[in-house]
């Protein structure tokens, strides 16, 4: 079941109101589980209950996605205003220092909590940041057509695509290697998630200058790629090797930009490997 929590993050005009959307399930060590952009926490719907069985899961719907609400004025959805929230949500559900796992944007933002000594361990898939200028502009304009298609795309045609493979693959192949394999459901809900994500656009502008270049040390550190990635192209996981010397870099036959859904078994493993 979702549930909500408020806290305070500071700004420069004084504190502000933020309030995340979030589910929470299963026992062990906590596991907090990041989206990427225009997303939302039903991302890792296929992999919660493998790792429910041997962590504490909560899956957040990042600000202004999904169902949590844009940050308020005064707050930007850059790097380190998502780290003083993150902290803070931690803070709020009286988690100590979780493991961390993030896909896309939510593989940047683990990075970055893990190189501010926030969490136990990162795992961080597809990770944002490690692109050259070309990659990220094309990456970015990939991202602004599909939600400009889910936008313009009126919701009995997204629920009509969706009820076969073949239109699941017109609305969902840019992220998913095997789109056949998400349910009809879930893919007008992610399809109506990217449309109404109120943080889109703010997300992408503080993402313009953003490359990750440092290292991220006394913690465990996975770095997973999909091989058939079609958004952020695999050789950035190499650069992302060479940033983070120790980290363990591991491929994802057969998956896209979002594994979850193309290898459930096989991500849920490299998350719990991850998180030891």
């Amino acid at each position: 079941m979702a549930a909500t929590v408020s806290f305070e993050v500071p700004s420069p005009h004084g504190p502000r109101t933020v309030t995340l959307s979030y589910a929470r399930v299963g026992s062990g060590e906590p596991l907090l589980l990041l989206h990427g952009i225009g997303h939302h926490r039903q991302a890792w719907d296929p992999v919660v209950h493998l790792l429910a069985a041997e962590r504490d899961v909560i899956s957040v719907d990042l600000p202004g996605f999904g169902a949590s609400p844009a940050l308020p004025e005064g707050l930007r959805h850059d790097l380190p205003t998502m780290n003083a929230a993150l902290g803070a949500l931690c803070e709020a559900l009286e988690i100590d220092r979780p493991h961390v796992a993030g896909n896309s944007l939510g593989g940047l933002l683990a990075l970055e909590l893990g190189r501010e000594k926030l969490v136990r361990s990162v795992t961080a898939l597809s990770p944002a940041g490690f692109w050259t200028q070309a990659e990220r502009r094309y990456a970015f304009g990939v991202l602004r057509a599909m939600r400009a298609t889910a936008r313009r795309t009126p919701l009995p045609l997204v629920e009509q695509l969706a009820r076969t493979t073949a239109g699941r693959t017109v609305l969902t192949s840019t992220i998913y290697a095997r789109p056949g394999r998400r349910s009809p459901e879930a893919v007008v809900a992610e399809t109506l998630a990217l449309a109404q994500a109120t943080g889109f656009e703010q997300t992408l502008r503080a993402g313009v200058g953003v490359q990750f270049t440092d290292d991220v040390t006394g913690i465990p550190v996975t770095v997973a790629w999909g091989t058939k990635d079609r958004l952020l192209v695999r050789r950035q996981g190499v650069r992302a090797k060479r940033m983070i010397p120790r980290a363990r870099l591991v491929r994802l036959p057969g998956c896209g930009h979002v594994p979850m859904n193309d290898d459930p078994a096989l991500v849920a493993r490299v998350l719990l490997d991850g998180s030891r």
